[in-house]
């Protein structure tokens, strides 16, 4: 990494400087009698449900929708929502609907934009749209390439210089980002000190493409919360399959057989993470509620049965490539 980059050592002072100005978010609270989905530690006294609400299924929906969709998760106990500036309208939508549950909420939010100037924009009209004064976590949003994503956001000039600067004005708690290849993930918490990781965890990229293990491992060496991403994506789209149809939202194939579904979201939750976020698709968001609500780990036996799966399966996420949804290999980059 270049000199003028923020180093480690830099964060620290900021982080120190800045910890009397930012408020701790206390447990998020679980209202009423009904089952709620099980919550899990994301760092210090801050709280995730171990189901996060993808903001990106929001996107094209009536704002009445939106609202009805926001309440029911609330309802259920979902407290983590996931936004970013590049899913459309999905920020105006979850605005709106998130605010009369905000207080007990977990805010994520991202920003795709490298430089310093053009982030800051971004954040600025990411906290107007979603009525808040403050996100519980801000990443870098699908970091791909070491250099062109990970060093020039964190270089002198890059979009790291606003997010720190917010961190110390509160109105960022905490720092992450989310990947798509496992160099720039790996890359990014050798070079900075990230909060958390948002990355891909399932059973065939994990068993069949080798995508993860190195992620999960490196996050856990260095005390970076672990969060979870695409644990319904079966594999790549097969030519032809019906089921495009049904799950436009999808650039991959999903899950949908029911035992399947369950299988692939208890494995998700059974490795070491805080939440997983669900596809952009409202009735898989409430696929994965149910089936984590009264999560169990899986044995062995079912472990085993989630390897002879993967072998069936051709991932979307290996070490070598992403494929794109239209089929094209997105290849890693050294």
């Amino acid at each position: 990494m270049s000199d003028t980059s923020l180093n480690r050592r830099d964060f620290l002072k900021a982080a120190a400087a800045s910890s009397a100005t930012i408020a701790l978010a206390p447990a998020l609270a679980q209202e009423g009698n009904a089952p709620k989905l099980p919550q899990r530690t994301f760092k210090d006294d801050a709280k995730v449900s171990i189901i996060g609400f993808p903001g990106l299924c929001l996107r094209g929906l009536p704002q009445e929708q939106a609202n009805k969709a926001v309440a029911r998760a609330y309802e259920m106990g979902v407290a983590y929502y996931d936004v970013a500036p590049e899913y459309g309208n999905s920020q105006d939508l979850l605005g709106p609907a998130l605010e009369p549950y905000r207080k007990n909420c977990f805010l994520a939010c991202k920003t795709a934009m490298r430089t310093a100037e053009k982030a800051k924009a971004e954040l600025d009209r990411s906290l107007k749209l979603l009525k808040t004064d403050r996100f519980e976590l801000y990443q870098l949003h699908h970091i791909r390439d070491p250099k062109k994503d990970v060093e020039v956001a964190l270089g002198k000039g890059g979009a790291m210089e606003v997010i720190l600067e917010a961190k110390m004005a509160g109105v960022i708690r905490y720092i992450g980002f989310s990947a798509h290849t496992q160099e720039a993930a790996v890359a990014a918490m050798e070079q900075f000190p990230f909060d958390s990781a948002l990355f891909p965890v399932n059973i065939a990229s994990w068993y069949t493409g080798g995508f993860g293990p190195k992620i999960m491992e490196t996050a856990k060496a260095k005390g970076v919360v672990r969060l979870a991403m695409k644990s319904l994506c079966r594999q790549v789209w097969p030519q032809n399959d019906p089921l495009r149809k049904k799950f436009p939202r999808c650039w991959y194939q999903p899950v949908t057989d029911a035992n399947e579904q369950q299988l692939s979201v208890r494995w998700t939750l059974s490795q070491d993470v805080s939440a997983s976020v669900p596809p952009a698709d409202v009735e898989l968001l409430w696929v994965m509620v149910e089936k984590a609500m009264n999560f169990r780990a899986l044995d062995e036996k079912e472990m085993q049965e989630a390897q002879a799966l993967a072998k069936t399966l051709n991932p979307l996420f290996r070490t070598d490539r992403v494929v794109r949804g239209d089929g094209h290999e997105m290849h890693a980059v050294a």
